[in-house]
């Protein structure tokens, strides 16, 4: 029988029993395979993907969708891969097609890489912003938090939803409720009785990835990092909205180095809706 070509190839949703196959792709790329990551994205959005006919993925990628299910306000698309053996022959250019036709009109985010973004431009995708990824060790120093913080607790629950939707310009409980047992920590930055910032930390291979991270300012912000780092033991990683200058320059005095940036880019939407004051760090910059 010959091999079909690429273009041939369906396109199909994926499930949780991809989740190997979509870790295998992620080493394939040089990647590390982020299970725990791919499966958070796999359960609280859709994940689209292509069959390679010798076995595992040609390609893949998510979309997680925010606001009204019917209507969605906004959605994120991330992961996106195309096997090493098939790169450069059309394939993300044809599957990210398929995502943005089957999106219809609901506006698109998404985080760029540099070797990713020109064909994010081709498709009609505009930059409006960056981010940076800083990582390493914490080293505690300087002035002590003046913000109180503590551990999230089931009761704080729809407080934390409402400074999120605040801050997130839309509803995604469905990404908050899931932060309990996909994180290892979450914390909330009180005043006064009142929540005024939360964030999660959750496992990522070595590391501990802090996100989401809501404050009302750099202020909690520092101040959730701090006692974040104070309940791990391994290295800290986190992407920070690059207009959040302070809490930058206060993450490198604290021994998180610059890593990456990558650009924030929207499709149907000229900026992103919410508050980016209180916006520090997304979940994932794979969920926006």
């Amino acid at each position: 029988m010959p091999t079909p070509s690429l273009d041939s190839l369906p396109i199909r949703r994926l499930t949780l029993r991809d989740l190997a196959a979509c870790a295998d792709l992620s080493e394939d790329r040089g990647w590390q395979r982020e299970e725990h990551k791919w499966g958070f994205l796999l359960t609280a959005g859709r994940g689209y993907g292509i069959d390679d006919p010798d076995g595992g993925l040609v390609s893949a990628c998510v979309v997680t969708d925010y606001g009204p299910q019917e209507h969605p306000a906004l959605a994120a698309i991330g992961m996106v891969l195309v096997a090493e053996r098939h790169a450069r022959q059309g394939v993300g250019r044809r599957l990210m097609r398929h995502v943005v036709s089957a999106m219809g009109t609901t506006p698109l985010t998404l985080h760029a890489t540099p070797y990713g973004r020109p064909l994010y431009e081709e498709l009609g995708f505009k930059v409006t912003g960056r981010a940076e990824m800083v990582s390493g060790r914490f080293t505690p120093g300087g002035p002590r938090p003046v913000v109180a913080t503590r551990a999230a607790t089931a009761e704080d629950l729809s407080a934390i939803l409402r400074l999120d939707e605040q801050a997130f310009g839309t509803d995604r409980t469905h990404i908050v409720t899931r932060l309990p047992a996909f994180s290892d920590q979450l914390r909330v930055a009180e005043e006064d009785g009142r929540i005024i910032g939360y964030a999660a930390a959750w496992p990522n291979m070595d590391t501990h990835v802090i996100g989401p991270l809501i404050a009302r300012d750099t202020s909690a912000a520092q101040a959730l990092i701090t006692s974040l780092a104070a309940h791990t033991d391994r290295p800290l990683r986190t992407d920070i909205d690059v207009r959040h200058t302070e809490l930058l320059a206060w993450a490198k005095e604290r021994g998180l180095a610059s890593v990456a940036f990558n650009s924030v880019m929207t499709y149907g939407i000229t900026e992103l809706p919410g508050d980016w004051s209180r916006r520090f760090a997304p979940v994932t910059v794979a969920a926006g």
